[in-house]
């Protein structure tokens, strides 16, 4: 079937970085489908020849040499240009005109892609059903929607209720771009496509979950958003939630996107609510020292720029076992990744062997940037009577698929066209989610406790964090991963 992509907000920074390089890669793949045309639409006027040359240069740059002459000039063939207002109600039947024109009376799948601030979510929207384009009488009709969704529980609810007065939940993908990674979709065949780990991935062998996402850089030109935002709605409430899911849920019993979603639902559900005696006993907040420095913070900001939650899921297979989830700006290196720490064994026969947790056997599943996955286990030491060390089985995807991992949006993008929304949250997990989230920013938000933990930039955030997790008889896992020849930018 042919597709229609509308790139709302096309002139804007996320289409020239990572939707059209992707579509672009796509193309070089020989990946996209063969009828597929791209539009774009927003203020800024350009002819579909200038904006044809704007992304050949900003895709350039995101793709280098790869960018070759004569694959571009076949894909930008497949590249137009509307100028128009999202928040003018006018301009969306001479834009619905224009991509009838384009689709000669064919039955095409539309996407509307919401490149756009969040304010112009709803008008958008709003105006596409007045404009009859939200119609599946002929062929599909979806749309993709940005993070974040909502800021909170009230207005997550208040955006799921306006989308569906004009799109059917089918019809709507909420992206979050770290489900596209490979590592992401990697977890579940790690645990059901081999016997080796389900069977002791519960309480009974696991000690205690560790989910870090840590970026290297610090806010910088994000200053105005992450002011009004913080660590927990940008990092915890989609990312982390999400890789918290896929990690503690059960079995699907198919692989398709309600079983997987259904079973996502259910963790969200399990998790145990938070008091405001387990905000300040179960969760860390810092601020990296000059984060008041960058512009348009104020001098006296008490917004986190680090997070640490404990948090457990009520259910047979986890309860008791505690999920760590940690975020920070300013960190020492950029890493996502899920540890899964096990018991110590229940008797250690010899002398000199682990006698601490984190010596115990672990598993580490490396998400981004050196994407991969490590075993640790206890060996013995050659020529040294029966004394120990842990030890590593490193398996590294770029080594082992010749060096090459698609971008996260390539990956989104054609499970969008082709209707596979497995990847994508729906409206219960996005809210499911808040719910989880709000009782933790109103109580930071009303000034802790906890107490706001400064950190230098370039460590592992605040040494509170560290005192903390020893209290508990714990340790964080703080590696970073080494990856060459990498581009350390980020996301």
């Amino acid at each position: 079937m042919a597709h229609t992509i509308v790139i709302f907000g096309a002139s804007g920074d996320l289409t020239r970085r990572k939707l059209i390089p992707a579509l672009y890669e796509l193309h070089r793949k020989k990946r996209l489908p063969p009828e597929t045309t791209i539009v774009g639409m927003s203020r800024t006027q350009y002819s579909h020849d200038q904006w044809r040359e704007v992304l050949r240069e900003a895709t350039a740059a995101q793709v280098g040499p790869k960018l070759l002459p004569d694959l571009w000039d076949e894909f930008a063939r497949r590249i137009y240009y509307y100028p128009g207002d999202v928040s003018r109600a006018e301009d969306f039947p001479g834009l619905n005109a224009f991509i009838s024109s384009l689709e000669a009376e064919k039955n095409t799948t539309r996407v509307y892609y919401l490149s756009l601030a969040p304010e112009f979510y709803e008008c958008t929207v709003e105006h596409l059903g007045q404009a009859g384009m939200a119609d599946e009488t002929h062929a599909p009709r979806r749309i993709v929607v940005e993070k974040p969704f909502g800021r909170d529980l009230q207005s997550a609810r208040v955006l799921n209720a306006k989308i569906h007065e004009v799109f059917a939940e089918h019809q709507i993908y909420r992206i979050d771009h770290y489900l596209g990674k490979e590592t992401v979709a990697n977890v579940l065949v790690l645990r059901f496509a081999n016997t080796i780990f389900e069977p002791i991935w519960n309480r009974r062998y696991v000690d205690h979950v560790q989910i870090t996402a840590a970026e290297n850089l610090p806010v910088g030109r994000r200053a105005a958003f992450y002011e009004s935002a913080g660590i927990l709605r940008d990092m915890f409430q989609n990312h982390l939630l999400q890789l918290l899911t896929l990690t503690a849920m059960e079995p699907p019993s198919r692989v398709n996107a309600d079983d997987i979603r259904d079973e996502k639902v259910k963790v969200l559900r399990a998790v145990r609510p938070f008091t405001r005696a387990d905000v300040a006993a179960n969760t860390v907040r810092g601020q990296y020292r000059k984060y008041r420095d960058e512009p348009g913070v104020p001098p006296n900001s008490q917004t986190a720029t680090f997070g640490a939650v404990k948090l457990y899921v009520d259910n047979w297979r986890w309860q008791g076992v505690p999920f760590y989830l940690r975020s920070g700006k300013a960190m020492s290196c950029r890493t996502t990744q899920i540890v899964i720490q096990f018991r110590e064994p229940p008797h250690m026969m010899f002398e000199g062997g682990p006698r601490r947790i984190h010596e115990a056997n672990r598993l580490v599943l490396q998400i981004q940037p050196a994407e991969g996955i490590q075993i640790h286990f206890q060996t013995k030491v050659p020529d040294a009577g029966m004394k120990m060390r842990l030890t590593d089985l490193d398996f590294n995807f770029r080594e082992k698929f010749a060096g090459e991992m698609p971008e996260a949006y390539e990956r989104l993008l054609l499970d969008v066209m082709m209707g596979d929304p497995s990847l994508f949250a729906r409206a219960d997990e996005v809210e499911l989610a808040w719910n989880i989230v709000d009782p933790i920013q109103e109580a930071w938000d009303e000034g802790g406790p906890p107490q706001l933990e400064l950190y230098e930039a370039g460590g592992w955030g605040p040494p509170y964090s560290e005192e903390w997790m020893q209290r508990q008889g714990r340790e964080w896992f703080n590696v970073c991963p080494v990856i060459a020849n990498h581009d350390e930018s980020e996301d």
